[in-house]
């Protein structure tokens, strides 16, 4: 059957697509996000595909290989897998080629590896690959038409491919600049096709947009198997590696990273990044999950009298939302004045605590803070706060007070209740609410 091209319009934002253009889009609700590509009509001849009994599915093609990173590994969730399609978004110069040009020479050990690269020159990855002292038995292949690499892959059968980045990937069937939503659409689609149809690994660098979403249409990260983010400061040597979907993992796992001169080193004990080992008002250690890593996190926060009407409440590394929802219960059961004062609450390092075990330390670090008045040395805060101002018990306190201990946390504010685990070292303050907690200032 001959192959018939037809206008179609699609969303940017949520892929909604439409015979037509339309100022709003349906799906998202999202304005002048319609934009116009061509769909193609009538399927080729060929044999078809056939289905296959469940039991029959060889499960030895699904085994996992690791990248010689571990903290890669843990987010990626124990390795990758062949047919697997990575995203990695992040900041320009964050160190997403870096990263994956080290995980190209560990896997290329024993492994064909193609790193395709359409940003740099090959000299460029060539002096990039002597200073991370990485052997020479990575393919390199400075290309960008989508064409002459599905080409190059078919031809030599790599086990893993990295492309670097997908936004100068260009296809040539299709109009539209490249970096075009389009181009970047239908990029991502024939390298996952390739890559199910090839049983290859696939690493796809990604760049973000100012809203730090990685640019392109929303549908892009449904394509994909694994969504990365890599984030941090450009000028600061501290990176976090989280995953936002992941098809072969949880993603609630976290990758610590150093940036130095040879390139991306592993942090095997961040809980000591994030402690400032400061015993002043306003401050309070905590320990948080992420993923199966028990990790400690200090939380400061600073009051100021408000110079408006309306006092400001900022939370950088917790959900605003919570900061508020904290406030009123220091305010209506601890008897705290709050109201006239601007809060600001800060997890140090840049680690984000998306979890309720972080609330009795952020709720004494304000405490604190307004009393001026620290907390005793080697103290850590573990616990849920309800609206009743009740101290709730949180899931794994036993791996959470071993952490505290080894790190030098003996005493351990906790939810008073049966079932407490016994840690040695550890000395136990159970509270039962809020107010018994600010009382121990």
């Amino acid at each position: 059957m001959v192959k018939t091209a037809r206008p179609v319009f699609f969303c940017g934002e949520c892929g909604y697509e439409s015979a037509k253009w339309l100022g709003k889009c349906p799906g998202c609700g999202s304005w002048n996000t319609m934009v116009e590509t061509s769909a193609v009509q009538g399927k080729p001849a060929g044999a078809s595909a056939q289905a296959r009994p469940l039991a029959e599915i060889d499960l030895t093609e699904a085994r996992r290989f690791s990248t010689g990173i571990e903290e890669l590994d843990r987010v990626l969730g124990g390795g990758v897998a062949p047919g697997m399609t990575v995203l990695l978004g992040g900041d320009p110069g964050i160190g997403k080629s870096t990263l994956l040009l080290q995980a190209a020479g560990n896997l290329s050990e024993n492994s064909r590896v193609l790193y395709v690269t359409g940003e740099e020159s090959p000299a460029q990855i060539r002096l990039r690959a002597e200073r991370l002292r990485i052997g020479g038995n990575v393919l390199l292949l400075a290309e960008t038409e989508l064409d002459a690499i599905a080409a190059e892959i078919r031809r030599i059968r790599p086990a893993f491919v990295v492309i670097d980045s997908i936004q100068t990937m260009s296809c040539a069937d299709l109009p539209g600049a490249v970096g075009s939503v389009s181009q970047v659409r239908e990029a991502t689609a024939l390298i996952t096709r390739l890559a199910k149809r090839e049983n290859a690994a696939v690493l796809i660098v990604g760049h973000v947009t100012k809203d730090g979403v990685i640019a392109g249409p929303r549908v892009l990260e449904h394509m994909v198997d694994t969504v990365l983010y890599f984030e941090g400061e450009r000028h600061a040597d501290l990176r976090l590696l989280r995953a936002v979907k992941n098809r072969y993992g949880s993603t609630n796992e976290v990758g610590v990273f150093e940036m130095g001169d040879e390139g991306m080193r592993q942090v095997a004990d961040p809980s000591r990044l994030f402690l400032s080992g400061q015993n002043l008002p306003g401050c309070a250690v905590t320990c948080a999950m992420e993923g199966t890593r028990p990790m400690l996190a200090e939380v400061q926060a600073l009051l100021a009298q408000t110079a408006f009407g309306t006092a400001r409440r900022t939370a950088a590394g917790l959900d605003p939302g919570r900061l508020s929802l904290l406030l009123a219960v220091l305010e209506n059961k601890a008897r705290l004045r709050l109201s006239d004062k601007d809060v600001y609450l800060n997890v140090v390092g840049g680690l984000r605590l998306l979890e309720r075990a972080a609330d009795l330390a952020a709720a004494l670090c304000v405490a604190s803070c307004a009393k001026e008045a620290p907390l005793a040395p080697s103290t850590a805060a573990i616990g849920e706060i309800g609206l009743t101002g009740e101290v709730r018990a949180v899931s794994q306190m036993e791996k959470r007070m071993r952490e505290c201990v080894r790190l030098g946390f003996s005493n351990l504010i906790v939810p008073r209740g049966e079932g407490l685990p016994s840690v040695p070292g550890a000395v136990l303050i159970p509270v039962r609410n809020v107010a018994e907690a600010v009382a121990l200032l």
